[in-house]
């Protein structure tokens, strides 16, 4: 193959119950990333189903495959609901390095800007970077935050 093509994305809410969820996230597990298993889980249980005021999960798409995922919460972790969260950010291996992640948290900041004054994530290390180029600034001394986005002041 030569040069690399530019693959077409479509970005859009998801229903994590198609084939489609089921084999990106059997790739995530066999990659020993559980997030996509703990988003089936919580979607069937009605734990979490992204209803909640500013909530929606993303999924972007190629065509009849379903390429990554990228959901936003009510970050769990603070009081009231003006913090929202990035949660379960994955991306087939296959459709890695083409700016699909960046896609996904670019979509999932629109929405956040919307309804929330910041944004947090709790990310591995080894995407630290990825975050802070789109943005986020780092957080040192709390436990459920690596990273956070702050909107604006007051609610």
């Amino acid at each position: 193959m030569g040069g690399q093509a530019k693959i077409d994305y479509g970005v859009r809410r998801l229903r994590p119950t198609t084939p489609a969820f089921d084999r990106l996230k059997e790739e995530s597990r066999l990659e020993g990333y559980w997030m996509l298993v703990r988003l089936g889980d919580g979607w069937a249980s009605g734990r979490d189903k992204f209803l909640k005021r500013g909530e929606a999960l993303f999924g972007a798409w190629h065509g009849a495959e379903l390429a990554g995922v990228c959901g936003l919460n009510i970050d769990p972790y603070f009081e009231g609901r003006d913090h929202g969260r990035v949660r379960h950010l994955f991306v087939s291996a296959r459709h890695r390095r083409a700016g699909l992640g960046r896609m996904l948290v670019e979509t999932v900041i629109d929405r956040a800007r919307q309804y929330f004054t910041v944004l947090n994530t709790r990310a591995p290390r080894e995407a630290f970077a990825f975050y802070e180029r789109l943005g986020f600034e780092r957080v040192e001394a709390e436990e459920f935050v690596t990273h956070r986005m702050v909107f604006g002041k007051g609610s």
